[in-house]
């Protein structure tokens, strides 16, 4: 029996290698290296992936942030500690309370000041809404990453209705500043109160829909299921937290294992998932939307029962009501020297907070004077891009989008 051979160029000496021979292969080629980003609008942001493919098989993804370097930590430096909250309302500006949240708990950890239970109260509530508006962003986009146009509309619907809410209570749709060291700017009206009553009577079924439109579609399964796994110990490995950890089979929200703002006292389960893929990340997202309208319920219920202030009388710290700043001096002085002069205690304190993508943290160091020595703030997006290599490579380049979609970050967090 003969045998057939085939020589695509012949060079006197060893033998060529299997990737001399596959350079030859019309089938792969040369590697291909291709900017994704930062225009792209799949990439959520202005990142850069620079990838190497072979064919349609990703070899390499390298991340290239700092596109949208604010230098958000040196301006905590040289504004102030009070200065600094209109700034964080620009990291994650999906949920710019959840970031005046984080950034209060440090301060007032370092400060030693204690938040009124009504001003937890609304805090938790501020917290679970702004978790229900960022996951609707994570739906819509990828949605319309994946060509489910359709479900972009149907979740920013939804956000559109807590617009409404957060305008009508703080004045703003987005950049709210309405956080204080020591609570909240306001207390929650009876008529903010009806708006978001309504909203989380009604939004379980729109939720509804859009489970029913997206988790059995079988594109929407084929683009997620089994893409981008990640085990248990890489997640721990990679510093992952929030839905992509819980995704991969962690029990681990900080709400429950380090509770703040009284998240102990509330009644919620936190979802997990066994695979750790892009359609487990989903389904977690899904499942924490439901545990946050039953969080936010059992908030509003306790505003008909907590009474009291929403914000500290400590007036080393907090702002005097600004009703009183207007017919006191010495409430005007002590808002003249909050502002322009305020000093915590010499130290270092870290809070965390289980944000929508995971462990927002602010770490902050005082030398006793009215400039911060030191303030750096743990991005939970960042520790999710540094993780898209392992999860790209061998993949399909048409994975990108899902796999980018399903880390959920955003980059005003991430270069800060």
């Amino acid at each position: 029996m003969g045998v057939k051979t085939q020589t695509f160029e012949y060079v006197p000496g060893a033998p060529p290698s299997a990737d001399e021979l596959h350079r030859d292969d019309p089938m792969r080629g040369e590697l291909l290296e291709l900017n994704m980003g930062p225009q792209h609008p799949a990439t959520h942001g202005v990142l850069r992936l620079a990838v190497t493919l072979d064919g349609e098989t990703i070899v390499n993804v390298d991340p290239d942030v700092g596109f949208l370097h604010r230098g958000k930590e040196k301006s905590c430096e040289s504004l102030g500690w009070h200065k600094f909250f209109p700034h964080t309302d620009r990291l994650d500006y999906v949920q710019p309370l959840m970031n005046n949240i984080g950034y209060a708990l440090a301060l007032e950890k370092l400060a030693g000041l204690e938040v009124p239970p009504r001003g937890q109260v609304v805090r938790v509530l501020l917290c679970e809404l702004s978790r229900i508006m960022a996951h609707l962003i994570y739906i819509g986009t990828l949605g319309i990453d994946l060509g489910a146009v359709t479900i972009f509309f149907y979740s920013f619907r939804q956000r559109e209705e807590l617009y409404k809410i957060v305008d009508a209570y703080t004045g703003h749709r987005m950049n709210n500043t309405y956080v204080r060291i020591g609570g909240v700017y306001a207390d929650v009206e009876p008529g903010i109160e009806s708006m978001i009553a309504k909203f989380l009577a009604e939004f379980p079924a729109a939720l509804d829909e859009i489970d029913s439109l997206l988790t059995r579609n079988r594109i929407w399964y084929d683009r997620n299921r089994g893409i981008g796994v990640i085990t248990r110990d890489e997640a721990v490995a990679w510093s992952l937290t929030g839905p992509i950890l819980r995704a991969s089979g962690v029990d681990w929200d900080l709400r429950k294992q380090q509770p703040y703002s009284g998240y102990e006292t509330y009644d919620f389960d936190v979802p997990t998932g066994s695979t750790g893929d892009c359609y487990d990340r989903y389904l977690v997202r899904m499942q924490e939307m439901r545990e946050a309208v039953k969080i936010a319920k059992q908030a509003l219920d306790r505003l008909q029962t907590v009474k009291g202030d929403v914000l500290a009388e400590d007036r080393r710290f907090v702002l005097p009501p600004k009703g009183d700043v207007m017919r006191s001096m010495e409430e005007l002085i002590f808002q003249f020297k909050v502002v322009t002069d305020l000093r915590l205690p010499r130290g270092e304190a870290y809070h965390g907070i289980e944000s929508s993508k995971g462990e927002l943290g602010f770490f902050i160091a005082s030398d006793g004077t009215s400039k911060p020595l030191r303030c750096h703030i743990r991005a939970p997006g960042l520790m999710n891009i540094q993780a898209l290599p392992m999860l790209a490579k061998g993949r399909l380049f048409s994975d990108m989008v899902s796999l980018i979609g399903s880390m959920d970050f955003v980059m005003g967090e991430v270069d800060r």
